[in-house]
């Protein structure tokens, strides 16, 4: 990749880095810093990436790769993720509709915390950030079929403790 500019190239990634930053560790503060490191790191080795095909997954990798050696580093304790702009309610719904879903949201974002990062983090990139599992995969550094799987343990998993939830209240 050669003339790499920062404002169009790497500026537009930003907020996908952060969002799985911050799906990794659950805390703003560091999600905010590894997004910063990692656009630091890009930028600064931009005389480097020749080789680089997808600057997108590019910077995913070291995303996660900065976001797993600071979870190993810290022994990070999961926290909750903060409510954020993609979890507003339609107009049209009642009060009491809009306490409900904002509740089924906070379920499924427990749940999802509650997930080894490995199938937490395949659910964000292909859910949440709309990879394909080629370029998913690529990121985490696992095979296409070992991604499909994982991705398809959490969905499953994430199903199957809602449903008990919903049912049993637990």
């Amino acid at each position: 990749m050669s003339n790499l500019d920062f404002r169009h190239d790497l500026l537009p990634l930003k907020d996908k880095i952060f969002r799985l930053a911050l799906r990794i560790t659950a805390n703003r503060q560091d999600a905010e810093d590894l997004t910063q490191d990692t656009l630091l790191r890009v930028w600064t080795k931009r005389e480097e990436m020749e080789a680089v095909n997808n600057l997108e997954a590019f910077c995913m990798t070291i995303c996660r790769n900065l976001a797993l050696d600071k979870l190993a580093t810290k022994e990070h304790a999961n926290l909750s993720l903060e409510q954020t702009e993609t979890d507003t309610f339609d107009s049209r719904q009642t009060p009491e509709e809009q306490m409900e879903w904002k509740d089924r949201l906070e379920k499924v974002n427990r749940l999802l915390q509650a997930l080894p990062e490995k199938m937490r983090t395949a659910i964000q990139l292909r859910e949440i950030e709309g990879m394909t599992y080629q370029e998913a995969a690529a990121v985490m550094q696992i095979t296409e079929e070992d991604f499909k799987v994982s991705l398809h343990r959490a969905r499953k998993l994430i199903r199957q403790r809602f449903e008990n939830i919903e049912k049993h209240g637990l």
